[in-house]
């Protein structure tokens, strides 16, 4: 019994490690950019060691490094968009937002991976508009910012995601990860030595600072991803990413038992989080019955 069931409840294990990194954004007392760039460093190192171990080549051909690196870099402002979110506003609006990701591959689909345009995803991209009016309802200004810092975020995670599934058809996704995880630590060390931020403060940090960011990289970052790719082999990339709908869900319950944001949500908060989830999961059902009638005119 259990063996059948052990792969959906890795995978939610998974969702609810994912839904618990906006909380880490509000937990972990450094910027934004220090966060990301300790994230990426020690998940990339990590991912480099477990490839050693396992005795996989490295490399990967010339032609995909700099389109590839190009991506890491996106990767690496994505994450510091989505932390910036959280710090400017709360891990609810941060991971709502963020939910929007599904949404924008609606229309990078058809320019990157040349499919057809879908009117329908586009229509609930619209829905979805009218959930984040609900959720701004009465924001202050740096909460206006935090929903911009977010919708900028699901629009990088949407274009690095689109992108990931070219470079999967050519290429290891461990590779894939190392490679931009890496890229986006290069990327964040050059700025942060242009702007003249290395500097003690990035090292300055508590011990619970330090095991935060720890359990960040490691569990929720490299352990989590090695680990669905076994879980997307096993259940299907639909099962899998209808699933992954619910982080916000996970994220907002999190946030009120652990950071108290109920006492910061009004009501329009509920209903535009609610309307901007059901939209994302009917994405995910409308893309399932598609996909089904395709296979069905096929045969």
């Amino acid at each position: 019994m259990f063996s059948k069931y052990k792969y959906h409840l890795l995978l939610h294990f998974i969702i609810f490690l994912w839904g618990f990194t906006g909380i880490l954004g509000k937990l972990i007392a450094l910027e934004a950019l220090y966060i990301v760039w300790y994230r990426v460093g020690i998940a990339s190192l990590v991912i480099f060691l477990f490839l050693l171990f396992k005795g996989k080549k490295l490399g990967i051909p010339k032609s995909h490094i700099i389109k590839v690196s190009f991506v890491g870099l996106v990767v690496a402002a994505h994450w510091v968009t989505f932390y910036t979110s959280i710090q400017l506003s709360t891990a609810s609006l941060g991971i709502l937002c963020l939910s929007t990701t599904t949404l924008h591959v609606a229309w990078l689909e058809p320019i990157i991976m040349k499919k057809k345009f879908s009117w329908i995803e586009f229509l609930l991209g619209l829905v979805v508009v009218g959930g984040i009016y609900f959720v701004s309802g009465d924001f202050s200004p740096d909460e206006y910012w935090a929903v911009l810092a977010g919708c900028i975020s699901a629009f990088l995670a949407a274009f690095f995601a689109v992108s990931n599934a070219r470079f999967v058809e050519d290429l290891p996704s461990t590779h894939i990860s190392m490679y931009e995880l890496a890229m986006g630590f290069i990327g964040l060390s050059i700025y942060l030595a242009f702007v003249g931020k290395i500097d003690t403060a990035m090292f300055s940090m508590t011990i619970s600072d330090l095991s935060w960011l720890l359990f960040l990289a490691i569990v929720c970052t490299s352990f989590a991803f090695l680990v669905t790719i076994d879980i997307v082999k096993k259940l299907g990339a639909f099962t899998v990413s209808l699933s992954i709908n619910l982080e916000p869900v996970y994220t907002i319950i999190l946030a009120i038992f652990i950071l108290k944001e109920h006492e910061q949500l009004g009501t329009n908060f509920y209903i535009g989080s609610v309307l901007i989830i059901m939209t994302v999961i009917a994405n995910g059902i409308i893309k399932n019955q598609q996909k089904k009638r395709s296979l069905r005119a096929l045969h």
